[in-house]
């Protein structure tokens, strides 16, 4: 049978869940695989593995008990190797840069911050930035509205001055928040959302991140933030010892099930 890879921790970490119901219906048990000073957590992989919210919980649940004792690579959910002893090959052969990541994130941990803007509100701060648009606007109001070629053009101008502004706000997103986290990594873009950043902070400048996110947040009226964490640092691990699940599975890897 296949074996599923939570994540790897130091052979030293203290409380490993060990024997703990993972993913699969019925649950299987968690297993520890070790290789030298790395472990392994693991256990078999249903056949029929999908992001299904039993599993999805899961995983979260395997990998927030490890944690909780200590620092572990979390893998994303889906990641599958064909047998243990792939696992520990892996780990052999990889040992130096396990090691190495463990010890960069240790006491830390990732919040994830996505923004996207007020529609009204974007549209009343671009107009009040841009002299031509307010000028184009208010020629078609006193023209009844304007013919169908000046609506056009000045929809056009307001798309392209909303969405200059989607990257100035973007950047001026991760210069805010930058200077309190270890790491920064952009996420894949995503409908809705003008900017996706995860973010390394170190458990004893979590109060400063947050206060920096809501000082952001209260400049920045046009501006809509969402943040989750802290969450383990997936986006800061590199691909473990193991392949995604089928098609479907990895989409849902370090996404929190509301």
């Amino acid at each position: 049978m296949s074996t599923y890879v939570y994540g790897i921790a130091s052979a030293s970490h203290p409380s490993l869940p060990e024997g703990m119901g993972g993913v699969g219906d019925p649950p299987n048990p968690v297993r520890l695989l070790k290789e030298g000073d790395l472990v392994a957590v693991a256990g078999d992989a249903p056949e029929d593995l999908r992001p299904k919210r039993r599993d999805l919980l899961a995983h979260q649940t395997i990998l927030a008990e490890a944690g909780a004792g200590g620092t572990v690579l979390p893998m994303r959910f889906g990641n599958v190797a064909p047998d243990d002893d792939s696992v520990l090959r892996v780990l052999a052969e990889r040992a130096d840069h396990y090691t190495e990541r463990l010890r960069a994130l240790e006491g830390k941990a990732e919040y994830n911050v996505k923004a996207n803007h007020d529609e009204q509100a974007v549209l009343h701060l671009v107009m009040g930035e841009d002299a031509e648009l307010r000028a184009m606007a208010e020629a078609n109001r006193q023209s009844g509205g304007g013919t169908h070629d000046d609506k056009l053009r000045l929809g056009e101008m307001v798309v392209s001055a909303v969405k200059a502004r989607e990257d100035v706000d973007a950047a001026l997103l991760q210069q805010a928040l930058e200077p309190t986290a270890t790491a920064v990594a952009t996420g894949a873009e995503s409908t809705g959302w003008i900017t996706n950043l995860s973010l390394l902070v170190a458990a004893d400048s979590a109060e400063e991140f947050l206060g920096a996110v809501e000082r952001f947040r209260e400049e920045n009226p046009h501006l809509q933030l969402r943040v989750n964490g802290p969450l383990p640092p997936y986006s800061f691990v590199e691909p473990g010892p193991a392949d995604h699940a089928p098609q479907g599975a990895g989409q849902a890897a370090g996404t929190a099930v509301e």
